[in-house]
């Protein structure tokens, strides 16, 4: 144990080094001014519909008079031609104003305002973790925000620095697992069991994914987001593993389901079976492991067919064959993301399982104490 709290002592330190990285500043190739401020619809002027040039589509179109709520412009009134999503009298939205060199200036609606529901969703998932989940709910919550600003603060600061996103996502999912897995399950065998298990598995899946992206000749330019930030790098940032760091992340989420689940497993079968053998115990678990691989799998894959199901129906009513849409870049890359995805979380559980009867064979379970771990549900 104290071997793991000094191993979490180095990680923390490296996450911080990472963190006070200056970012490289992004050479913006836009020249044109933009600025997006809150806006709010004053009158709803004119409402038709307009053929869209080039389609044979007819879009709704509003001339709009809205009032700028926020910035130099604050308490302006202006009126312009809206052909994006439609609004209503006392709308709220996000103003985008562009400037052109020559001092031309275009309004456009960038985005409804939607803040409020994401917000009043958020507190409705934390108040049903909290409610459901109690005091391991909690610190799950407390696990997700650590997680989430070590990917803000340490993760796309070093990416964005120019720092290998290839070592940067390893090691920054590595202190994902250690902070993430003692904060929610505590410091126990059990625990250090399953983060040495996830940190094993994301090792060999990392370094596997990394070649076989190289094999795909993967180039990473499946988006258009990923397009407009190597412009602004101007070439200076590595997109292979943009992506590669993508897909570890990504990783993380259903790792940690599997690995705490075997450890748990490993724990409740040693617990209950005292006559049992290490060998019979390991044997036990995997039986367990593998409906869990076959729950998760399946759960992984069609979350990233759901997450694609517009990009699906693209090619679904194209006239190129289905071979040379499973060729291309953008098929490619979701294909070889589910797989790695799928190979790191069935590697989990075998390698979670032998490090947990290794490290939990010499326990000694007190006959009445019951582990914080039991009711543990996925």
């Amino acid at each position: 144990m104290q071997k793991m709290k000094f191993i979490l002592k180095i990680f923390i330190i490296i996450s911080i080094m990472f963190s006070q990285v200056d970012p490289v500043l992004a050479a913006e190739l836009i020249l044109d001014k933009q600025e997006i401020v809150q806006a709010r619809v004053i009158e709803v002027v004119k409402e038709e519909k307009k053929d869209l040039p080039g389609t044979e589509l007819i879009v709704p179109v509003q001339l709009i008079k809205v009032e700028i709520l926020e910035g130099e412009k604050k308490g302006q009134k202006i009126e312009f031609e809206n052909d994006y999503s439609q609004l209503e009298e006392g709308d709220k939205f996000y103003l985008r104003r562009t400037t052109k060199m020559e001092g031309t200036e275009y309004n456009s609606v960038a985005d409804p305002y939607r803040l409020n529901v994401l917000f009043l969703l958020a507190l409705f998932f934390i108040a049903l973790t909290i409610v459901f989940g109690g005091i391991q709910g909690v610190r799950g919550l407390v696990s997700l925000l650590g997680s989430l600003l070590l990917i803000a603060y340490a993760l796309l600061p070093a990416i964005f620095a120019g720092y290998s996103p290839l070592l940067v996502s390893i090691l920054v999912s590595f202190v994902i697992i250690i902070l993430g897995s003692y904060v929610t399950h505590g410091f126990n065998r059990t625990t250090s069991a399953a983060v040495l298990g996830m940190m094993a598995t994301v090792l060999v899946t990392g370094l596997f994914g990394y070649f076989v992206m190289k094999a795909a000749k993967l180039s990473g330019y499946s988006s258009d987001e990923v397009a407009f930030l190597a412009l602004n790098f101007r070439g200076n940032i590595d997109v292979v593993g943009l992506l590669f760091s993508g897909i570890m992340i990504g990783l993380l989420g259903v790792l940690y389901d599997a690995a705490i689940g075997q450890a748990i497993a490993v724990e409740e079968l040693m617990r209950a079976g005292k006559h049992l053998t290490a060998k019979e115990v390991y044997f036990r678990a995997l039986r367990i492991g593998r409906e869990h691989i076959g729950a998760l799998v399946d759960t992984l894959a069609i979350a990233y067919v759901g997450a694609s199901l517009p990009l699906l129906l693209l090619f679904y009513g194209s006239s190129v064959g289905i071979l040379v849409n499973l060729n291309s870049e953008i098929i490619a890359t979701e294909v070889v993301r589910t797989l790695i995805g799928s190979i790191g979380l069935i590697l989990a559980v075998p390698t979670t399982t032998f490090l947990a009867v290794y490290i939990l064979k010499d326990a000694k379970f007190d006959k009445d104490q019951i582990s914080h771990h039991h009711h543990h549900s996925h």
